[in-house]
């Protein structure tokens, strides 16, 4: 090496007695772990992603995990933990800040290069509401990172990690998402966020001042920022964020939904959210926050709810199936049936490949299913369920509903019965509505009705002209049955789900509980059940005592009607 280099290579002592007690010594972006002046290791600051205080002695430093390295290495640091005691004399501190926090903080002060020795910030935005990771945190933009400081996470973000920007307004609602994708992704615990999810609230107004000199605003950032933002909020941070990372910002393309939006409402694995349809990607928030590129798109498929020719509430939704190169599938479900057109026109403009597996159908088969269900079509099981909650059918009923109504076989509320019994109570009032009495039982004469007619009358027979009820009210002081594990969850998250959409329809409501009831694991689901089982208990003890009491005085009439 002398002779070809030209430099003399010197000799280093380092430390291989495996102690772990020295001292930390910081030297420009390197920091070194000394054992006895004896270096036992080194790591470059460059490297760390954050750095928590835990207690008031232990300093935690995270690292950025790197998806290149990581393939073809089994290990990687990822933690690093640094107990330094009170006594300290080379990191002094006070009462109010301990060795530990004087070592944090110029661990964070001297991770990046480029940031000034103060670590003073650019510009600051306070109490902005992130959806992932979740919390609220101050957001500190500073020349070569960003820093999400909440109270119990604190993240550095070097801007060389930020990948793209997209910023997408909110549906029916006054907000805008602000979303931060990253390479390598943020880590907290075990858990790796590849986006970050910032919320502004659309109408808000912001006014900032840059804290950076106008020397270094000409050189560096010359055309990329200005001395002074005001506008809405939303738009100044991610003017200032794309100036300082130097990242594309990605916004809502040419796709427009039925409501003039440029999202549709879906739900991605029992979570309810919003599936932005981009120029170059799908983008579904937000949570969990899935970006899907067209490129890495295989195929789509739409998938109708309900079989064909249903009147089923589920036909008015579909899902939308996009399934990756990679075989990854993601299965976007309950899309409201019109936002189909536009969707279907867009995907179909994108180029982008559309089948249907396991469907003899062709696409033109699935598009005429949908466009022939229209949203204001009479549908014939809900009319005549609010016939029957009005009290059966009037005078406009077709027949063929009333000869549904006759098959189910559902002797209460009658429209046949109701007739019968006001013609009857008109030939007592007056005789001159004799003839009409018998123009309707003429026109009754379908066997069904006319056998139901008879029923009737034997039963009044049998019980002196009394109309026959068929079943005795409850019991008031019957104990109240026993609830199942999936009522109990429902009680708890049935509120939840209106507050964040108050709009759901209570049908909406409660296929979405079932669907997250049926996506919870045996641990979530533990707590409904133990209290179902302990309700279950409480019932057979209270319907035990309600058994061995006193004879109530109705039994009889609850016999009679068994």
């Amino acid at each position: 090496m002398t002779n070809t280099i030209g430099l003399a290579p010197e000799d280093k002592q380092l430390s291989v007695s495996g102690r772990n007690w020295g001292e930390v010594d910081l030297d420009g972006n390197m920091l070194s772990f000394l054992v006895g002046s004896k270096q036992a290791f080194e790591v470059s600051l460059a490297d760390v992603s954050q750095a928590q205080l835990q207690g008031r002695n232990d300093v935690v430093l995270e690292f950025h995990v790197d998806d290149t390295t990581g393939a073809n290495e089994k290990d990687s640091l990822i933690e690093l933990s640094f107990h330094i005691p009170n006594t300290n004399t080379t990191f002094t501190g006070d009462e109010s800040r301990p060795p530990a926090q004087i070592l944090r903080d110029k661990i964070m002060q001297m991770a990046d290069v480029g940031v000034a020795p103060s670590g003073e910030s650019v510009v600051v935005f306070e109490d902005v509401a992130v959806l992932t990771p979740r919390g609220r945190y101050t957001v500190e933009l500073h020349l070569s990172f960003l820093r999400l400081q909440g109270q119990a996470n604190d993240f550095k973000i070097q801007y060389s990690s930020v990948v793209r920007l997209f910023l997408l307004p909110r549906s029916n609602q006054p907000h805008t998402f602000v979303v931060i994708s990253l390479d390598p992704p943020i880590r907290k615990g075990q858990t790796f966020y590849p986006h970050i999810v910032l919320q502004f609230a659309t109408e808000e107004l912001a006014e900032r001042e840059l804290s950076i000199s106008e020397e270094l605003l000409n050189s560096k950032f010359k055309d990329r920022l200005e001395q002074s933002y005001k506008g809405l909020s939303h738009e100044v941070f991610i003017q200032i964020l794309r100036g300082l990372s130097g990242a594309k910002v990605t916004r809502p393309g040419k796709f427009r939904s039925c409501q003039d939006g440029y999202a549709v409402r879906a739900s991605l694995k029992a979570e309810d959210g919003v599936l932005y349809p981009l120029e170059k990607s799908f983008f579904f928030l937000p949570k969990p926050p899935t970006l899907i590129l067209h490129e890495e798109i295989e195929y789509l498929e739409f998938e109708r709810h309900g079989a064909a020719g249903t009147s089923s509430m589920s036909s008015h939704y579909f899902d939308l199936i996009i399934k990756l190169k990679s075989e990854q599938e993601h299965q976007f479900r309950n899309i409201q049936r019109n936002e189909y057109h536009n969707l279907f026109s867009f995907i179909n403009t994108k180029g982008l490949k559309i089948i249907n597996l396991g469907d003899t159908e062709t696409i033109g088969g699935v598009a005429a299913a949908l466009q022939n269900s229209d949203d204001e079509a009479v549908d014939p099981h809900l009319e005549r369920i609010k016939n029957l909650r009005d009290g059966g059918a009037g005078d406009e009923d077709s027949d063929e509903e009333d000869e549904d109504f006759v098959a189910e076989n559902d002797d209460a509320g009658s429209p046949t019965d109701e007739s019968e019994e006001e013609g009857s109570d008109a030939s007592e009032s007056a005789e001159v509505k004799q003839p009409a009495k018998k123009e309707v039982k003429k026109k009754k004469t379908p066997t069904p009705k006319a056998t139901e007619t008879k029923k009737k009358r034997k039963d009044d027979e049998e019980e002196g002209g009394k109309k026959k009820q068929r079943r005795k009210k409850k019991d008031p002081n019957a104990p109240k049955k026993a609830m199942t594990g999936f009522m109990f969850f429902s009680q708890v998250e049935r509120e939840n789900l209106k507050k964040s959409d108050p709009g759901m329809s209570f049908t909406d409501v409660g296929r979405t509980l079932g669907e997250r009831w049926k996506k919870m694991s045996v641990e979530e689901k533990a707590p409904y059940e133990t209290k179902a089982r302990a309700d279950k208990e409480r019932y057979k003890e209270a319907m035990a005592d309600y058994k061995s009491g006193p004879t109530n005085v109705d039994s009889g009439n609850e016999s009679d009607s068994e």
